[in-house]
């Protein structure tokens, strides 16, 4: 497989079924172009994780330490980040634990954010003041699914505002890429009033947030999938397509790689340890979608 897909090579790949790994990618190529989507997380999967030894911002970290947020919003979001993060991530806990918590956590942040009277005309400029960078390759990527006519559909459950713009920013926002996330809702005035339902948190990224979208029954001839996240709550983002017949899933572990490199090979096909490239993706996309 290293031979039609090179990246495979690179010393951050893990595979823990080389097999298996190489008939996913075979029967997706078989299965050819009309068949393909793409189901990505954004934070931290598309956008990148680190750079030069800083931690880059998710979208809701891009709002969170804008201008537009005083003194004391800001720091209450940060105490917020504080006491739930360990929460989101520690392995010990099931998932029924931490739904209500995750609830609770995006709920407040939220609330936080509508006190701050944010104006819709602020968001491109927080945006470029920001610090957010996709990751390398990023262009290629975005490049190819177009190009191919294949749907990028983004799965957020960070601030759909936010991302948008910094997709739109990168010149990659395309007719292929469609996006559901939290997105706020302004008043005739341009101001921030609350968020639109339904609520999305990391571990709710499924079916249930999905219904009436219908996103995916348009796609119903769309049965391969390559998958992209960084989370185990990224792992049921799928879950709303009709039948998929082949799907790999592709995970960026990109913290306490240790600690949790076994739950991530237990759980995704492929796993990219502190890559802050799209370099694999782009190789088996181009794997895949060349005649």
């Amino acid at each position: 497989l290293c031979l039609q897909v090179p990246e495979l090579r690179k010393a951050t790949v893990r595979i823990r079924q080389p097999e298996r790994v190489r008939g996913i990618i075979q029967s997706l190529r078989e299965q050819g172009v009309a068949k393909l989507q793409v189901i990505s997380d954004f934070d931290m999967t598309l956008s990148r994780f680190g750079c030069n030894g800083r931690r880059c911002p998710t979208s809701h970290n891009i709002l969170d330490t804008s201008r537009v947020i005083s003194e004391d919003g800001k720091k209450k979001l940060k105490d917020l980040l504080h006491y739930y993060y360990p929460i989101e991530i520690d392995p010990n806990r099931t998932l029924e634990e931490k739904r209500p918590l995750m609830v609770e956590w995006w709920t407040k942040a939220h609330e936080l954010l509508v006190q701050q009277k944010i104006h819709k005309g602020d968001i491109a400029q927080i945006v470029r003041e920001s610090e957010a960078m996709l990751r390398y390759g990023h262009g290629d990527f975005f490049d190819q699914l177009h190009k191919n006519n294949v749907p990028l559909f983004i799965f957020s459950a960070g601030v759909g505002d936010i991302l948008e713009e910094i997709i739109r920013q990168a010149n990659v926002f395309y007719s292929n890429v469609n996006v559901v996330s939290n997105y706020m809702d302004f008043n005739d005035d341009g101001v921030l009033t609350h968020f639109k339902e339904p609520l999305i948190h990391t571990y709710n990224k499924n079916n249930t947030v999905l219904q009436g979208t219908g996103y995916f029954q348009q796609l119903s001839s769309r049965t391969s999938i390559i998958l992209l996240g960084d989370s185990m709550g990224d792992l049921t983002m799928a879950d709303g397509v009709p039948s998929v017949e082949n799907i790999l899933k592709i995970g960026f572990l990109n913290d306490r790689v240790e600690e949790r490199r076994g739950k991530y090979l237990d759980c995704y096909d492929i796993v990219l340890e502190s890559d802050e490239t799209l370099d694999v993706v782009n190789g088996i996309l181009r794997y895949i979608l060349t005649e």
